[in-house]
């Protein structure tokens, strides 16, 4: 079961909102505990599907196809700005009436959650940051992603290809990755020609560049809520990095899962939700 729930994000963008799982049954006291699912660059809310249904064991789990990503619009001109990001989140909880939320966010929606939170604290009562560094990347790093993106053989003719490439031929896969492959097969539809990425490209950078030039250690020092920092071994964020964020998170706690890389909750499932699982039971021990 999969229920599509439109919303009105900033400047109108219409965004996809997903329930993977029927919520809890709750009596009059009121509905779940909500929470929003944010996923990262090139992904969309099918990526969570697996957190949200053992979310929705126990809480109202939606996760959001961000704009520029899955079914939600794709404005020509964007904007693809942090702000338009952390409004059309914002405005996904209110239109929803989740909050106040624990928001879980992926690499680039980690870091939308963590500027929410410390927008709108009325609105997040716990946060989960997954594989998403604080500091600046660098004008380097921009532009070896623009490099990595000519380098797709596009279009692919199956979606065996799409994944053979991203999880065997990807000259950035050290090495073979099936979840890896998986997770970009997710991410393509077939056009006339054959499989292409339903995001552009274009607009990803565009997204990107926005936390390539700065660094966002003082959102992360203004979250007043939980917050937990879950790094995969093999991904992106360094642990001496993650620890000087739970440092500077007022009160932020630490974890990290065993044989993962960068996609935490998408390749080792079982890993990512020993960890999530008791943070989560505590902020709903503490409402």
């Amino acid at each position: 079961m999969a229920r599509r729930i439109d919303v009105t994000g900033a400047g109108g963008v219409r965004l996809a909102a997903w329930e993977f799982a029927d919520p809890p049954k709750t009596g009059e006291a009121g509905q779940a505990p909500g929470v929003l699912l944010l996923h990262g660059l090139m992904g969309r809310a099918s990526h969570w599907a697996g957190t949200a249904r053992w979310l929705a064991e126990r809480r109202r789990a939606v996760a959001l196809d961000q704009r520029g990503h899955g079914r939600s619009d794709k404005p020509d001109q964007g904007p693809f700005d942090r702000e338009a990001y952390v409004l059309d989140a914002e405005a996904a909880l209110e239109s929803l009436g989740l909050g106040p939320a624990v928001v879980v966010g992926h690499s680039m929606g980690a870091l939308t959650a963590w500027q929410l939170a410390a927008r709108r604290p009325d609105l997040v009562s716990g946060l989960v940051i997954c594989d998403m560094r604080a500091s600046a990347l660098g004008a380097a790093s921009q532009r070896e992603w623009e490099d990595w993106f000519g380098s797709w053989p596009l279009p692919f003719a199956t979606l065996g290809d799409v994944r053979k490439w991203f999880g065997e031929d990807d000259p950035w896969v050290e090495r073979p990755n099936p979840a890896r492959g998986e997770f970009y097969a997710e991410v393509m539809t077939e056009r006339e020609d054959g499989w292409r990425p339903v995001f552009s490209r274009r607009h990803m950078l565009a997204a990107r560049s926005t936390w390539v030039r700065d660094a966002h250690w003082e959102e992360l020092a203004a979250v007043q809520c939980p917050a937990l920092v879950v790094r995969g071994l093999d991904g992106e964020l360094g642990r001496a990095e993650a620890q000087e964020m739970v440092r500077v998170l007022p009160r932020g706690v630490y974890a990290e899962v065993a044989d993962a890389g960068h996609l935490v909750h998408y390749d080792q499932p079982v890993g990512w939700r020993e960890v999530v699982e008791p943070f989560l039971d505590g902020v709903l021990a503490g409402r």
